[in-house]
């Protein structure tokens, strides 16, 4: 069976790639560029993979990446969930099935996304799986990159059922209510079975959170439905000191997607110092376990 010229795997990402500006992506636009369209260093960047990959997936001599892959792909290639559906079936992967949750970034809430680099920005799916952030939240809270992709959960990371460490913030995260927060995730993910009864990924994490964490089981027991809208935090920055933030979700329509938004009050010393933050570059994921003196660091596609 033959392939009609440039329609295979390899050199579809290749002209996806080539299309997408790189201010699109929220990428710094330099005079030296050869080319209106995306580097591959930058793709495997905005991807999480290594150049050395992309090299290989567009020449051809990669051919089966994984789902993860190609979704991880699809968000930093910014596709439309056509685009993203035809990617899946080019790698020889059923795209994902409608009424499970979505991974999936639109192209124009990336477009949103891409004007918020200012600011802490990351994007959580229905089950607060992290699939997006930007450059500034990991200058705020570490880089989630350093996690495996499994483990970048706010979920998990909130009710831990081995006692490790956080891994989504390298950093401790006060908060004004904390068992507020508590119960405003538990309702969400309660919510979220609601519109996605059949989604196995969901259903694994809250029976392993029940099965493993004492507080999780006893407030999913409640049965209480709602939704994480916003909360006050106090970011323990190791460069800056403390940075005194209002957090700001809002949800993206049908797919339940949480795009989670950090502020601080304006002409105020702490928007100063989120700048400065921003200006001294990620800070290392923790890699000790909280204790009684490390409180545990609570936040922590994909990549912005």
């Amino acid at each position: 069976m033959t392939t009609t010229p440039g329609s295979g795997l390899g050199a579809t990402i290749r002209t996806w790639r080539d299309r997408l500006p790189p201010s699109a992506a929220a990428l710094p636009v330099g005079r030296a560029r050869r080319t209106a369209g995306l580097r591959r260093e930058e793709l495997a960047d905005l991807a999480g993979l290594s150049v050395d990959y992309v090299v290989r997936l567009e020449q051809g001599r990669a051919t089966s990446p994984s789902a993860q892959v190609v979704g991880s792909l699809a968000r930093a290639l910014q596709l439309t969930v056509g685009e993203r559906d035809h990617l899946y079936r080019l790698a020889g992967l059923v795209p994902p099935a409608t009424g499970l949750i979505s991974d999936h970034i639109t192209p124009g809430v990336h477009r949103v996304l891409s004007r918020l680099d200012d600011v802490p920005v990351a994007v959580f799916a229905a089950d607060w799986q992290l699939i997006w952030w930007n450059r500034t939240w990991t200058a705020l809270l570490g880089d989630p990159m350093a996690s495996p992709p499994r483990l970048r959960n706010f979920a998990r990371d909130r009710f831990p059922v081995d006692g490790g460490p956080a891994h989504l913030a390298a950093c401790p995260v006060m908060e004004e209510d904390p068992d507020a927060t508590d119960v405003a995730v538990v309702s969400d993910l309660r919510r979220a079975t609601g519109r996605f009864p059949h989604d196995p990924r969901l259903a694994g994490l809250i029976d392993e959170l029940a099965a493993g964490n004492e507080r999780f089981a006893a407030l999913w027991a409640r049965g209480t439905v709602g939704a994480h809208r916003e909360d006050a935090k106090t970011v323990e920055h190791p460069s800056v000191g403390p940075v005194a933030i209002s957090c700001d979700t809002l949800t993206d329509g049908d797919s339940e997607q949480k795009i989670v938004i950090m502020t601080a009050a304006p002409d105020s010393e702490d928007e100063t110092k989120l700048r400065l933050a921003a200006v001294a570059g990620p800070v290392a994921v923790a890699s000790a376990a909280p204790g009684p003196d490390r409180p545990r660091a609570e936040w922590g596609h994909g990549r912005g």
